[in-house]
C-alpha cells in the first residue's frame, strides 16, 4: 500500500505514514483514507443511495450492466484472485460478483460511507473502505480494478485512471462503464453530478494515456437509444426534469425494456461492438512490462 496524501510506502502496522504523518480514521465503522472529505458532496448527492437500493436489483439498465460486468469478468480474467470496485456504492455490482466468483479478494471502496453502509449489508464478507479515486492507496495489489460509472463523477478524470493503473498489478485488468456521447446530456445529467459524457476518441486516449491497453469496448443500450434520445431531447428544456423519474419505471415496460438488451447484451457475447449506445464497456489490461 501506499499513503493516498505523499505516496510514500505504507506500513500499516505503524497506521501512519513516516514521510508525511497522515494516518487514516475509523468513520461509521470503515477505514476512512480521505476523511477529510468523507460528508462532502463530491461528485454525486449522497442521498441517492437509498433510492437506488430500492431499484437496482429490478431495474432492466443495472441488471443488464451487471449481467455484461461479470461476462467480461469470465471472458478476459477468469481466474482472478483479487479485484478491487472503486464507487462501489450500495454494493449492487460486487455482490454479485462475490456469488460468481467466491474465491476471489473482493475490495470495495466509496468516498460516502453513507454508501458503505448499504454495501455492508449485502456483503459483511467484503472489505470495504472509505477513499477518493483521485488519492488511492494501493499500488500493484489487485488482478482486477474496476470503475462503473464514477469516473464521469470526477474532474480529475485523469487522475483517477492514473491511480486505477497504479493499484493494478502488471498483466492485470481494468473494466469501466461509463454514460456516452455529448449529445444526449440533459438536466438529467447534471442531477447526478456528472461532469461528462464520454466519445470513444478521447475516452480510449485517456485509458491508454495512463498505460492500459484495451482489449474490447462496446457501447451498450444500443437498441433502446432511440428511446433514450427521445426521453432525454423531452426533458431537456425542462426545469423540472428529474433523474429518478429513470429510475421508476412500469415494471411491464421493464420487462420489455431487460429483454430488448437482453438480446443486444447476447449479441456482444457474440462478438458484436456497437459504435453507438447510451454507456460504453470497456476492457483494458496493464502490460507486464
Amino acid at each position: 500500500m501506499i499513503c493516498p496524501d505523499c505516496s510514500a510506502e505504507w506500513v500499516p502496522i505503524d497506521r501512519a505514514c513516516k514521510s508525511c504523518g497522515f494516518r487514516p480514521e475509523t468513520i461509521d465503522g470503515f477505514i476512512a483514507w480521505a476523511p477529510d472529505i468523507v460528508r462532502q458532496e463530491v461528485g454525486f448527492p449522497a442521498e441517492n443511495f437509498s433510492a437506488l437500493i430500492g431499484v437496482e436489483a429490478k431495474h432492466f439498465w443495472f441488471r443488464t450492466r451487471n449481467s455484461l460486468i461479470i461476462w467480461a469478468l469470465k471472458n478476459y480474467f477468469p481466474a482472478f484472485e483479487s479485484l478491487l470496485e472503486v464507487g462501489c456504492g450500495t454494493g449492487f455490482v460486487l455482490s454479485e460478483i462475490a456469488q460468481i466468483f467466491p474465491g476471489a479478494r473482493l475490495v470495495g471502496s466509496e468516498i460516502f460511507t453513507s454508501g458503505l453502509l448499504f454495501a455492508a449489508k449485502r456483503m459483511p464478507e467484503v472489505e470495504l473502505l472509505q477513499a477518493d479515486a483521485r488519492r488511492l492507496p494501493f499500488a500493484d495489489e489487485f488482478e482486477v480494478v474496476s470503475a462503473f460509472d464514477v469516473i464521469e463523477h470526477v474532474k480529475e478524470d485523469d487522475v483517477v485512471l492514473c491511480n486505477l493503473y497504479r493499484a493494478v498489478k502488471p498483466g492485470g485488468g481494468c473494466l469501466i462503464t461509463v454514460p456516452q456521447h455529448r449529445w444526449l446530456w440533459s438536466p438529467i445529467d447534471i442531477e447526478a453530478c456528472h461532469e461528462r459524457r464520454y466519445e470513444v476518441g478521447s475516452l480510449h486516449q485517456k485509458i491508454e494515456s495512463v498505460g492500459f491497453r484495451i482489449l474490447t469496448s462496446t457501447s451498450f443500450v444500443t437498441f433502446l437509444l432511440p428511446i433514450m434520445l427521445f426521453s432525454r431531447l423531452l426533458n431537456r428544456h425542462s426545469a423540472n426534469s428529474e433523474g429518478a423519474y429513470e429510475l421508476r419505471i412500469n415494471p411491464t415496460t421493464n420487462a420489455l425494456f431487460e429483454a430488448v438488451m437482453g438480446l443486444e447484451r447476447s449479441t456482444i457475447m457474440l462478438g458484436a461492438r456497437w459504435m453507438v449506445g447510451g454507456s460504453r464497456l470497456v476492457v483494458a489490461v496493464k502490460p507486464r512490462s
